[in-house]
C-alpha cells in the first residue's frame, strides 16, 4: 500500500506541474508576450536525421551481407527453388519501396526543417496521385499473392501415389517419428493408449499397425517424393526444415501434411558445404515452452539403395515391445469370448421359457 501511495502522489505531482506549465503558456499568449523561439536543437535534429539515414543504412547493408549465408542455406529439394524465387522477388520489391520511403522520410525532414519566413503549401487532395498510389500497390500485391497461392497449392496438394509416407508428431519437448511397415499403411493410433512405452498411442488391434515402427531420426531417399503427416500431442509446434524449404505447423487436434522431394544426400551436402559434421535438421520454430531449444531432430537423406537397406533393418514397434502386443491380444481374446458367449446366453432364454 505504501508503494502504491507513493506512485499516486508522483502521478498527481506530474499532473499539477503539467497544468501549471499549460497555465503559464496561456497567460503569455493572452498578455501578448509569447514568442516562438526555435533554438539550435532544430538544426541539430535535422542533421541527425541525415546521419541516422547514412549510418543506419550502412549498418543494415553490412548486417544483410554478413548474414546472407545464414539466411540462405543451400537448397536440397525440388520445390525449394520455386519458393526461393518467390521469396526474393517479394524481398526485392519490398526492399525498393522500403529504401525509397526511408530516404524520402529523412531527406525531407532535413530539407524542410523549420526556417523563419517559410510556410508550408496547403495541398489537401489530388485524385491522380490517389489513383496512382492505390492501383500500383494493389496490382503488385495481387501478383505476389496469386504467385504465392499457386505455388502453395502445388506444394500442399496431393502427394504422388508412390511417395514415401511417414508421420511426425511434436510434443514437449521432442519429435516422434513413425513409419509404416512393409504394407506401406500407417495403422491407427489412439491418444488414450499413450504411456511411457507407447508414446505414439499405437492401437495394435489394427492389423495395419502391427508392422509400423518408430525411428530416432528421419531417413528419406534422394530423388523420391516424401509425404510428411504432421500432428501435435500437446501445444502448437512447427515442422521447419530449412534446407528443404519446408515449413508447416503441427496443430493439436488438426492433422496437417507437407510433401517434398529431396535432391541431395547428406554426404553430398557435406561435400558441398565442406563440413564433415553437417546434418539436415528438423527444428521447431514456434516458442512451445521452456524446453523449446531441445526440439530438433536429425534428417538423413540416403541414396535409394541405402534407404532400402536401412528400412529393411528396422524392427516394428510390436517386435520391440512384445508385452504391449500381448496385452492387446489378451484384450482381443476376452472380447471374442464375450461375443461367443452372447449367442449362447440368448439361446438359453427361449429354452427356459419353454420349460415353464
Amino acid at each position: 500500500m505504501t508503494t502504491l501511495g507513493i506512485l499516486l502522489v508522483l502521478v498527481l505531482l506530474l499532473v499539477v506541474f503539467g497544468l501549471l506549465f499549460r497555465l503559464q503558456i496561456l497567460t503569455s499568449i493572452f498578455s501578448g508576450s509569447s514568442t516562438r523561439e526555435v533554438g539550435v536543437s532544430n538544426r541539430v535534429n535535422a542533421i541527425m536525421c541525415i546521419i541516422f539515414l547514412v549510418v543506419g543504412g550502412a549498418a543494415f547493408a553490412w548486417s544483410f551481407v554478413d548474414n546472407y549465408d545464414k539466411m540462405n542455406p543451400p537448397i536440397a529439394s525440388v520445390h525449394g527453388h520455386a519458393t526461393e524465387r518467390m521469396f526474393w522477388t517479394t524481398m526485392i520489391i519490398l526492399g525498393i519501396v522500403f529504401t525509397l520511403t526511408q530516404v524520402l522520410l529523412f531527406v525531407y525532414s532535413y530539407k524542410y526543417q523549420h526556417k523563419e519566413g517559410r510556410r508550408a503549401f496547403f495541398f489537401p487532395h489530388n485524385n491522380k496521385i490517389e489513383v496512382i498510389w492505390t492501383l500500383i500497390p494493389a496490382v503488385v500485391m495481387a501478383g505476389l499473392v496469386f504467385a504465392g497461392w499457386k505455388e502453395w497449392t502445388r506444394i500442399t496438394g496431393p502427394a504422388p501415389k508412390d511417395a514415401i509416407v511417414l508421420e511426425v508428431m511434436g510434443k514437449q519437448f521432442n519429435w516422434l517419428v513413425r513409419y509404416p511397415g512393409r504394407d506401406q499403411k500407417l495403422g491407427l493410433v489412439n491418444y488414450r493408449l499413450i504411456d511411457a512405452t507407447n508414446e505414439f498411442g499405437f492401437d495394435l488391434s489394427d492389423q495395419n499397425g502391427i508392422d509400423d515402427f518408430v525411428a530416432p531420426e528421419i531417413h528419406v531417399p534422394k530423388g523420391h517424393p516424401v509425404l510428411l503427416k504432421i500432428r501435435s500431442r500437446d501445444v502448437l509446434h512447427a515442422v521447419y526444415m530449412p534446407h528443404f524449404r519446408v515449413q508447416m505447423y503441427a496443430v493439436p487436434g488438426m492433422p496437417t501434411k507437407f510433401w517434398f522431394t529431396p535432391t541431395k544426400t547428406t554426404d553430398e551436402m557435406r561435400a558441398q558445404t565442406g563440413n564433415p559434421k553437417f546434418n539436415y535438421e528438423l527444428a521447431c520454430n514456434q516458442i512451445c515452452g521452456r524446453g523449446h531449444f531441445a526440439m530438433k531432430l536429425n534428417i538423413v537423406v540416403d541414396d535409394p539403395d541405402d534407404y532400402v537397406a536401412w528400412f529393411a533393418a528396422q524392427k516394428s514397434f510390436s517386435e520391440q515391445n512384445p508385452d504391449v502386443l500381448a496385452s492387446f491380444k489378451q484384450k482381443s481374446n476376452k472380447l471374442v469370448e464375450k461375443e461367443d458367449a452372447a449367442p449362447a446366453a440368448a439361446a438359453v432364454v427361449p429354452a427356459a421359457k419353454a420349460s415353464l
